[in-house]
């Protein structure tokens, strides 16, 4: 994984994990699944909690999806 963090997703991670490799295409799917993203210089990035909200996974408590999922 090219994260700099293990909550972070940045781009190249975006793109294995959708199958896409233009930024216009990773950015639709982020939008359509309803994950937020940042639109940064090198491209789109997210995190694995804000992953986790659009999944409606809100509560600390409750289970977390991890990287190794995606």
């Amino acid at each position: 994984m090219n994260s700099r963090s293990d909550n972070v997703l940045v781009f190249a991670d975006l793109q294995r994990i959708t199958g896409y490799q233009r930024r216009s295409d990773v950015e639709r799917t982020l939008l359509e699944q309803g994950i937020r993203m940042f639109r940064g210089r090198t491209g789109p990035w997210t995190t694995l909690d804000l992953i986790n909200q659009a999944a409606g996974l809100t509560h600390a408590s409750a289970e977390r999806y991890d990287a190794e999922i995606l």
